[in-house]
C-alpha cells in the first residue's frame, strides 16, 4: 500500500487519541488489521476505506494521498451515522 494511507491513518488515528483497538472496534474490523494496514503490509478493501473516511470526517482522497486538504471534496450528507460494516 502506498506510504501516504499507512502514514495518514496513523496520523488521523494520533490526532484523534484513539487506539488500534478502539478503532478496529468503532469500524468492525480486527486491531490486527489496523497495525497491517498502518505498518504496509496489509492494504484496506473498500469497506474499510469508507469506514475510515466516515469515522474520521475525511475524503478517500486526503485518506489516500491523493489531496491535501482533509474535506476538499466531502459529502455534507455524510456522517458516522452512515457507516456499514
Amino acid at each position: 500500500m502506498d506510504i501516504y494511507f499507512t502514514k495518514r491513518l496513523k496520523e488521523l488515528r494520533n490526532k484523534n487519541a484513539i487506539s488500534q483497538v478502539a478503532l478496529a472496534k468503532e469500524i468492525g474490523i480486527s486491531r490486527q488489521t489496523i497495525a497491517r494496514c498502518e505498518n504496509g503490509s496489509s492494504e484496506p478493501n473498500i469497506q474499510m476505506i469508507y469506514n475510515l473516511c466516515i469515522y474520521f470526517d475525511v475524503t478517500a482522497d486526503y485518506l489516500l494521498g491523493l489531496v491535501d486538504d482533509m474535506k476538499a471534496f466531502r459529502y455534507p450528507a455524510f456522517s458516522k451515522n452512515h457507516s456499514k460494516n
